[in-house]
């Protein structure tokens, strides 16, 4: 396994990996290419066997450019189990910190169990805190048909570790 970067040619790879990672939200092909071009800075893939077999993508916000906003995790089915998350996010950590990242933020519904332990599970590997409230509420945002999504915030980051999970 190695990591990279995402590039142009991994918009529709990365569209494929999503499908196969409920509960997460399927994007248009479209903003899969997006993200692997104008965010591919902000974002990890990682390929085994010349397949795509997991990938963060994320950006860092305008008004708060200190902050990572993590859009997806996606791990594909054969890769999980073995901490791939974890290390693709402490990779994103430890890249950022070196310019600046403070915190890192990103949306969970309540019942995903395993995006929580993921993101509470970085928050003690680094000795931060991790804060959440409500930010999209189901009925006043979703009309009813999606769980309301926690806003996530971890950090303050300070400085690398020097150690890998």
């Amino acid at each position: 396994m190695y990591f990279r970067k995402l590039m142009k040619g991994d918009g529709q790879k990365l569209h494929a990996l999503v499908a196969q990672c409920p509960p997460l939200d399927t994007n248009s092909a479209y903003l899969n290419f997006l993200q692997c071009t104008h965010f591919a800075d902000t974002s990890v893939a990682v390929e085994s066997h010349s397949q795509l077999c997991g990938a963060i993508t994320g950006y860092y916000q305008p008004e708060a450019p200190d902050t990572l906003f993590v859009w997806q995790v996606a791990v594909a089915q054969a890769a999980r189990g073995k901490g791939l998350a974890k290390k693709m996010l402490c990779h994103l950590v430890d890249a950022g910190l070196g310019g600046g990242l403070k915190f890192i933020e990103t949306t969970i519904t309540r019942d995903n169990r395993v995006s929580w332990a993921l993101f509470e599970g970085l928050a003690d590997y680094y000795q931060v805190s991790l804060t959440s409230n409500i930010w999209l509420d189901q009925s006043e945002h979703f009309a009813g048909l999606h769980d309301s999504e926690y806003l996530v915030r971890i950090g303050p980051f300070n400085s690398p570790l020097g150690i890998s999970p």
